[in-house]
């Protein structure tokens, strides 16, 4: 019988437990006392609560200025009116319309999506935001400006012409370029009132007026708008714009996978909306999802937080090209297992079908070290799998189907009968998104691998390169030749590590 564990915080240490209980135990009965849970305040970020609770809290630093943070089991109850009534279909039925952080599932829900760092540095990074006038709604700085990536190239210390005491400590004097993502209301509202505050940051576009840049940033690509190498407070940064409907509809349905991609990866939330938090949270939990539909039986943490991180850049044209590190989904998970940990854990644990199965997980120290790389398996059950199939973001799913229609070479209409008549008949799965026939005959295909694989690439490879290729217009041609220099620069530099530490074994080869 499967053991239930629990993630708590214990306030004493400010450090993550992974407690293994027994289950005939009640779940009020094993919760020590002396555990403390951490409330969200107005504004979307943890404040202190005495409370206690048997919510699933990560915290994977001790850092008095962050608080641990909590993710709710599914079946958590609730507690205030405006809550949703039935929080165990929260990922089946996502009100993505709510505008408060009192209508998500829970009083706690999401927040493990909130990275701890450094809290000076983090104050930094927020002070860029305040020198924006046009009103930011939701934003998040991510990349190896912000967590440092093993063996990724150094950058240079001109990179900050003034850069905070806190940005050059973090980054240690080797300066990288700081990247941001925007969520706005109104694309064209925010380029309006921000082209009259910061007309430099854009291309020649900018003088064609905010309607046109709202069209390009909208229309073509993935719905993101970039402005590279722009210098906010002494800092050089590059900052995304996207409309919180195009991204929230890319994290809960997998359009172009651009925006879900990145926040697949641990990011530091900045400014936080509470539909974007549910949108992400179903995004997290899909990537676990596929991520298990690619792997064998039993795997290690490596292996599954690689495959999510790499999820992001198959079909991506800057991997055929040397525009990128080989190595960079290695170097990303190898320096942030402890984030990783702190993103999926509290989701693998809710979830039926896998399991933390490994020694090491009875170390009382496990969870809080970075080195640590423990074996999970999963059921392979046909059914429990189609369940899985069968719940996969819309967009996504729809274009696995439709591989697996021109694989079995199953003619349109009668497709499209087939699934009409089986959600007719099976009227209630499909309501608690339960997969039938289909979706067990997929989830037992000997291939599903490489056709999961082929349909994450075909989900990425237009929009990435169509957004590449807007560069052009809204970089202008001196911003994207420099852009493709350095990466160019970091791609050699990165071979030339590898080479030189190819004796020395990655994190996979050292737990094995």
């Amino acid at each position: 019988m499967r053991q239930a564990t629990t993630f708590l915080l214990n306030p004493n240490s400010g450090y993550m437990r992974l407690r293994s209980i027994p289950p005939s135990l009640p779940r009020h009965a094993r919760i020590p006392a002396s555990f403390r849970s951490f409330s969200i305040d107005s504004n979307g970020f943890p404040s202190h609560s005495c409370r206690t609770s048997s919510h699933a809290a990560i915290n994977s630093q001790s850092n008095p200025t962050d608080r641990g943070l909590l993710l709710p089991s599914s079946s958590a109850s609730f507690s205030t009116s405006s809550q949703r009534s039935d929080p165990s279909d929260w990922d089946a039925n996502p009100d993505l319309s709510i505008s408060a952080f009192s209508e998500l599932p829970s009083k706690d829900f999401g927040v493990n999506q909130h990275m701890i760092i450094n809290q000076e540095f983090k104050e930094a990074l927020r002070q860029i935001l305040w020198q924006f006038r046009a009103p930011i709604r939701y934003a998040f700085a991510y990349g190896s400006g912000v967590f440092q990536q093993t063996g990724s190239a150094p950058g240079s210390n001109q990179c900050h012409p003034s850069a905070p005491a806190a940005i050059k400590n973090m980054q240690q004097g080797q300066g990288k370029m700081i990247d941001f993502i925007f969520g706005v209301s109104y694309s064209q509202h925010w380029h309006s009132l921000n082209l009259g505050q910061h007309r430099d940051h854009y291309s020649g576009l900018g003088s064609m007026g905010s309607y046109m840049v709202s069209q390009v940033q909208d229309k073509i690509g993935a719905g993101v708008y970039f402005n590279p190498y722009i210098t906010v407070n002494g800092t050089l940064i590059k900052y995304g714009v996207v409309n919180l409907d195009t991204l929230c509809r890319d994290l809960s349905q997998w359009d172009t996978l651009y925006l879900a991609g990145r926040l697949q990866k641990p990011v530091k939330i900045l400014r936080d909306h509470p539909k974007v938090r549910l949108a992400n949270q179903i995004n997290l939990l899909s990537a676990v999802r596929v991520a298990l539909l690619l792997l064998p039986a039993e795997f290690t943490e490596f292996q599954l937080y690689s495959t999510i991180a790499g999820m992001s850049y198959m079909g991506d044209l800057r991997m055929a090209l040397p525009a990128e590190d080989p190595r960079k989904v290695n170097n990303i998970v190898s320096s942030q297992m402890a984030n990783f940990r702190r993103l999926y854990a509290p989701l693998i644990e809710n979830l039926p079908n896998v399991t933390f199965n490994d020694r090491r997980c009875t170390e009382g120290d496990w969870i809080d070290d970075p080195d640590a790389n423990v074996r999970l398996t999963q059921d392979m059950d046909p059914v429990k799998r189609g369940n899985m199939v069968c719940r996969l973001p819309e967009s996504f799913r729809e274009k696995l189907y439709f591989q697996y229609q021109t694989r079995y070479q199953i003619p349109r209409a009668e497709f499209n009968k087939m699934m009409k008549e089986s959600n007719d008949a099976d009227s209630d799965l499909v309501r608690r998104r339960q997969g039938g026939p289909f979706e067990q005959r997929i989830a037992d295909d000997k291939d599903l691998t490489k056709e999961v694989q082929a349909t994450i690439s075909k989900t990425i490879r237009w929009p990435s390169t169509v957004q590449s290729a807007k560069g052009l217009l809204t970089s202008g041609i001196g911003r994207t030749w420099r852009y493709l220099r350095e990466k160019q620069d970091k791609y050699k530099k990165s071979g030339k590590k590898a080479s030189t530490s190819s004796d020395t074994p990655d994190k996979e080869s050292k737990q094995d």
